[in-house]
């Protein structure tokens, strides 16, 4: 069957936007799994690499094939259905404390980078995805086809610029002394696990909406190796920013340093992949309380609102450091299962 490469695009932009959240674009994501065990960190990404290029095409391929709608129908397949529900039921408590970290990543780009409120940041953010999902699907598909690309530029610009700077090379090399370094070993397969097992909130059914096999297969490919490339610049950049381990947003203060002129702009869109991801997740989550009561659309939404906002007031660096490193461990069994499952034949 002919490849879509169109659609296929699209699929991986939306892949990467689901992704790239708060923690991703603001490099702290990166800085809790990977940058802060150096050369290990630097392996960690390569092997997370490889699994959201397999992993990810392999997802959608499954939810196209079996006509998934939600991610409900898709934890069923994979864990059966008293597993499924249980595991649903789990991956709600995350979509909305992952919802919540977003929503206090925007506030925070607000606050450290702008000088305002966090509470300003917050609301308009709300406010923002309010008016996108009113246009449905293809209000994210709108948002996320413009985003992802700049967001890779900016990550290539930063990239090119760090590699000039004295000491690149020791610094890339560098075994930092920390003392939960075991996680190192872990990361690869928690931050890969976390990351997938949220983003088929949105990619489930946007594989269902597609439908065709090489079409989501290679949107997932060329998502996943989009993915990589922005996760290992961003690493060979903030290795170059001293301390890094005490910025919310070590990317945008290294823009600062090292690009002044262009540092409006990435402000612009890391805030932009921030809100992809909430559109994301909210977008997700109202789908599958439907699925369970038949409620207006914007009540739904409202109180999913409220209470990613109540969670959100925790500062943004503690709410990350918490609850993404437990929730990418719970979801370990999610990527087993993922990765054993066969992809239903035609």
């Amino acid at each position: 069957m002919k490849t879509k490469w169109g659609a296929a695009f699209q699929v991986a932009a939306v892949y990467v936007g689901t992704v790239v959240g708060a923690g991703f674009a603001t490099g702290r994501e990166i800085v809790e799994f990977f940058s802060r065990f150096g050369i290990f960190g630097l392996i960690g990404i390569l092997m997370s690499g490889y699994i959201l290029i397999y992993m990810g095409s392999k997802l959608m391929r499954i939810a196209a094939s079996i006509g998934a709608q939600s991610y409900e129908q898709m934890n069923e397949h994979l864990f059966g259905r008293f597993f499924g529900k249980l595991i649903n039921l789990l991956m709600l408590v995350m979509l909305l404390g992952v919802c919540s970290v977003m929503l206090s990543g925007a506030g925070a780009v607000f606050e450290e980078q702008l000088g305002l409120t966090k509470s300003f940041g917050v609301f308009l953010t709300i406010a923002l995805s309010l008016a996108v999902m009113a246009v449905g699907i293809k209000g994210i598909f709108a948002v996320n086809t413009f985003v992802v690309p700049m967001m890779i530029l900016f990550s290539l610009i930063l990239f090119s610029l760090s590699v000039r700077l004295p000491g690149f090379m020791e610094q890339v090399l560098f075994i930092p002394y920390a003392e939960d370094g075991w996680k190192a070993v872990v990361a690869p397969f928690s931050y890969t696990a976390l990351n997938l097992a949220l983003a088929q909130a949105v990619l489930v059914p946007v594989a269902a909406e597609i439908k065709d096999d090489n079409t989501v297969k290679w949107g997932g490919i060329l998502g996943g190796l989009a993915l990589t490339l922005i996760l290992l610049a961003s690493h060979l950049t903030l290795i170059m920013l001293p301390g890094f381990e005490g910025f919310d947003i070590p990317m945008a203060v290294i823009m600062k340093q090292l690009a002044s002129s262009l540092y409006g702009i990435f402000v612009l869109i890391v805030y932009g992949e921030i809100f992809t991801s909430v559109i994301g997740n909210i977008f997700g989550l109202e789908r599958q309380i439907q699925k369970y009561m038949t409620l207006p659309t914007v009540l739904v939404v409202t109180v999913l609102f409220l209470i990613c906002y109540l969670i959100s007031l925790v500062h943004y660096g503690t709410l990350l450091s918490i609850l993404y490193p437990v929730f990418g461990y719970i979801s370990l069994t999610f990527i087993i299962l993922l990765w054993m499952k066969p992809v239903p034949a035609k």
